[in-house]
């Protein structure tokens, strides 16, 4: 079954490398969506594909970085399919 999960990471999450470890980590899974800084200091991450996939992919973020991330707020909600790959976006969206 297809899902999505939209997260906001809280703690020192930004300048640490969160983005690009989340990017590596997704490749070769079938996880397609985003992450980005936002302006309030947390990181956003949008990841969609098979439920036990996406599962797995959060579960290793969360290990990776563990030692920086404070809170994990995770919703999950319908997929869109919008996605065709995981890549690091570098601008808030309005």
């Amino acid at each position: 079954m297809q899902v999505r999960a939209h997260v906001f990471y809280s703690g020192t999450v930004q300048g640490v490398g969160f983005r690009y470890t989340a990017r590596g980590m997704a490749r070769g899974r079938g996880v397609t969506g985003f992450v980005r800084n936002l302006r309030d200091g947390r990181v956003e991450l949008v990841a969609e594909g098979e439920e036990a996939e996406v599962d797995r992919f959060l579960a290793d973020v969360a290990e990776a970085m563990s030692g920086y991330v404070t809170r994990a707020d995770v919703r999950r909600e319908p997929p869109t399919g919008q996605f065709a790959a995981f890549g690091v976006a570098f601008q808030e969206r309005n």
